[in-house]
């Protein structure tokens, strides 16, 4: 069969689509994958997402309403009424808790029945009928705008990750909440985020048919650097936890930007500044992106998170935060299926439109082909990507290593990525642990030998990575003077040898 896979015109021997992987994509109930993610935070909405009335939600293929009642608690519970089964999407939200339509329970936001309309005469009946149910019930909170909630078994609730206290934010900047749908399976996201060679076609402004510019490519908002092949190193970090996606860009004959993306398992990824253009040298640039890609079901999901605003990260002022919210994103066009010109023209920021079902049958849908976006090349990998039908370069091993280091955790054969293993690391860091996220412009000439240019790209990559490795037990200040220090330092002495050569 391998030999017919190869001929010409040979479609006949290719046709049969295999199964999709159970293991890593499926994330109901019971599921290896859909247990695992239960045992971690999620962000499940935006806070803007609740009004005056309940707001419907699928997670992780749960039916569930999120609501903030009227003395302010946020309540995430199982959409359906625990008496009869009617959608707490209709219901009424309470001084405290939320009134089911049909017949009238009310249920606090840890699920405890609050009242149970009996006739007069009859309450204690009632009071004895409300304390034998509970609606199904999650805990959340509120967090710069968006919505966290914990779905596993309450006795196991881990730690809240404050990734390094206040996820890197400079003084001046902020983080705004964004929530893109995506029509797909969860895993072929966050795969995106750890392949990273990507945009030397999919944001290539020379990829665009016809000269249709649409704000898809990198070079249109002027960071040309990020359409440059990068020399990629993917280095497991945290134990297993999670992936460094190390790549090295030359930016002119001068500068080498390396860009380091965090990926921490199950569904996390860290962005470096989106935005560079290599121009400055730049030491330990932060979060620009903060995004948890979280199951709505098998085949559809979310990306949820903060953009990083302010000119602390936005070294180049081309952020937008009239652009970042519902079915929205400042970064670059095509991240999802309504495009600017439809969700700017016909709504506000603020309004929460309708999501497309179908992304062939958008009106745009001509225009989507000349100029893809993310959302056009995750999505039409199927509503599942099958594995088994691919056939990988070498770039693309960060992807199959974060695959790997999740199928190690879910079956426990790394006890540290384990939720217990997770759980007890958080712990130890007391919850706000370092990351290796981080933008760098250092200012290296370019070899004028190939074999030489090459080694001394990759030889500078891993050199930042263990900069950020043996910076781990420090916290703050005092790690950000070590790393910006050592790189100046790795700086200094590739440029020397750069110089004898």
């Amino acid at each position: 069969m391998t030999e017919k896979k190869l001929i010409p015109y040979g479609g006949y021997y290719t046709n049969r689509i295999p199964d999709h992987d159970p293991e890593l994509t499926e994330v109901g109930p019971g599921t290896p994958m859909g247990e695992y993610m239960r045992r971690f935070w999620h962000p499940v909405c935006m806070a803007a997402e609740l009004t005056d009335t309940p707001r419907f939600l699928k997670i992780m293929g749960e039916e569930l309403v999120a609501f903030r009642d009227k003395s302010g608690q946020i309540g995430v519970l199982h959409a359906h009424c625990a008496h009869r089964g009617a959608s707490l999407e209709y219901g009424a939200i309470q001084e405290k808790g939320i009134m089911c339509c049909y017949h009238g329970m009310v249920f606090d936001v840890d699920g405890t029945c609050l009242h149970v309309p009996y006739p007069k005469g009859e309450e204690a009946e009632g009071e004895k009928y409300a304390c034998s149910i509970r609606q199904g019930a999650y805990k959340a909170f509120e967090r710069h705008g968006l919505i966290f909630a914990y779905m596993g078994p309450p006795d196991a609730e881990p730690p809240f990750p404050e990734w390094e206290e206040n996820f890197t934010v400079m003084p001046g900047d902020e983080l705004v909440a964004f929530s893109n749908f995506q029509h797909c399976n969860w895993l072929q996201v966050q795969d995106n985020a750890a392949d990273n060679f990507h945009p030397t076609a999919l944001h290539a402004a020379k990829n665009v048919v016809g000269g249709n510019y649409q704000g898809t490519t990198f070079d249109e908002v002027g960071a040309a650097s990020m359409e440059v092949a990068p020399d990629m190193q993917f280095i497991p970090v945290h134990n297993g936890r999670s992936l460094a996606c190390a790549g090295a860009r030359r930016a002119s004959k001068d500068n080498l930007f390396i860009r380091v993306q965090h990926q921490v398992l199950p569904n996390l990824s860290l962005h470096a500044y989106t935005s560079e253009d290599g121009a400055q040298q730049k030491f330990f640039s932060r979060f620009h992106i903060v995004r948890w890609t979280v199951p709505v079901d098998d085949q559809n999901s979310k990306m949820i998170g903060w953009r990083v605003m302010g000119p602390g990260i936005d070294t180049r002022g081309v952020g937008n935060k009239e652009m970042v919210g519902y079915e929205t994103i400042d970064f670059l066009e095509g991240q999802v299926a309504m495009r600017r010109p439809e969700r700017f023209g016909q709504y506000k920021l603020e309004d929460l439109p309708p999501i497309p079902s179908d992304h062939r049958a958008r009106h745009n849908y001509k225009e989507c082909q000349q100029a893809p976006g993310d959302y056009e090349a995750i999505i039409s990998q199927r509503p599942i990507a099958v594995h088994a039908l691919e056939n990988p370069t070498k770039f693309d091993a960060g992807l199959y290593m974060f695959r790997k280091m999740l199928r190690d955790a879910l079956r426990g054969s790394n006890p540290a990525a384990t939720p217990e293993g997770f759980a007890q690391w958080l712990k130890d860091c007391g919850g706000a642990p370092n990351s290796y996220c981080s933008g760098n412009v250092l200012a290296i000439p370019e070899s004028e030998d190939l074999a030489q240019e090459v080694a001394r790209r990759r030889h500078a990559t891993r050199e930042i990575v263990r900069i950020l490795t043996s910076a781990d037990n420090l916290k703050g200040s005092e790690r950000e003077a070590f790393v910006k220090q050592s790189m100046q330092e790795l700086q200094q002495s590739l440029s020397a040898v750069a110089a004898e050569s």
